[in-house]
């Protein structure tokens, strides 16, 4: 019988699930949280199980929860922190990544990998949302546009409108003041890129940054926002051969295959 290895990550805005074999990634499943970290595990990891004939939650070999709802993972046979396996995922994912930014729903996480893969050291910003998922959603409700809407209007900006505030807030009572004063929206939308790129180099610095680089998270899909970090760190940000958003459940499978003691 073949063994199945499944991680589930929890995260404030979405449901992550992944599942592996001996041999690779069979499946994954990606859902909108609900308020009940438990029904948006049971509901992502079903999901990913249908995609594998015949499989149910309860003939997983092991599993293992991450994300802030973790804890809330009754069926799982261990829990590790999301910084943990964002670096085992992606270490899966390529093995030359030493620099991870991940961005979250509500947090920001810099974390630095050893040859190995292993946690080196991180830093992190989850004092304010500015900077994190949910700031993006709403900085683009403000355009009228869904994020992916919001990520292809910065690339068309001819400058960059500076956004100087630091709070969410105050940073969304800035926005909406540039738009009513007729500035190009595009511009202003490379501005929130930028700052929001200022924030994450700030985080960067901490743990040293040190080739290859990539980004992790749901915002790993903004097209604007990594054009924005790359200028300005300098350096290229490495395209993952795994999807982005999957890079914390990702590395929970991966960690529950090595505990099993099946694969690396």
């Amino acid at each position: 019988m073949s063994a199945y290895f499944a991680g589930c990550d929890v995260g404030s805005t979405t449901g992550k699930a992944v599942i592996l074999n001996e041999n690779g990634l069979l499946a994954s499943a990606i859902v909108k949280s609900t308020i009940d970290p438990t029904e948006t595990a049971q509901t992502v990891l079903a999901k990913a199980c249908e995609a594998v004939e015949g499989l149910k939650i309860e003939d997983l070999t092991r599993l293992v929860g991450t994300g802030y709802g973790r804890n809330e993972i009754p069926f799982a046979d261990d829990n590790i922190s999301e910084i943990s396996c964002h670096a085992a995922g992606t270490h899966f994912s390529d093995p030359q990544v030493r620099t991870i930014i991940d961005i979250g729903g509500q947090d920001v996480k810099a974390i630095a990998l050893n040859d190995s893969g292993g946690v080196l050291e991180f830093a992190m910003n989850e004092k304010c949302a500015a900077g994190t998922g949910r700031f993006f959603e709403m900085m683009s409700r403000l355009f009228d546009l869904d994020l992916a809407g919001f990520s292809e209007l910065s690339l068309q900006a001819k400058k960059v409108i500076p956004i100087t505030s630091q709070c969410s807030v105050f940073a969304e009572t800035e926005v909406v003041s540039l738009i009513s004063k007729r500035n190009a929206p595009s511009d202003i939308a490379a501005g929130i890129q930028t700052s929001v790129a200022k924030r994450v180099f700030t985080l960067v610095r901490k743990v040293g940054l040190q080739p290859t680089l990539t980004v992790t998270g749901g915002c790993a899909k903004n097209k604007g926002l990594l054009l924005a970090l790359s200028r300005l760190l300098r350096t290229d940000i490495a395209e993952l051969s795994h999807d982005p958003q999957l890079m914390g459940a990702l590395g929970a499978a991966v960690i529950a295959r090595r505990q099993a003691g099946t694969g690396t």
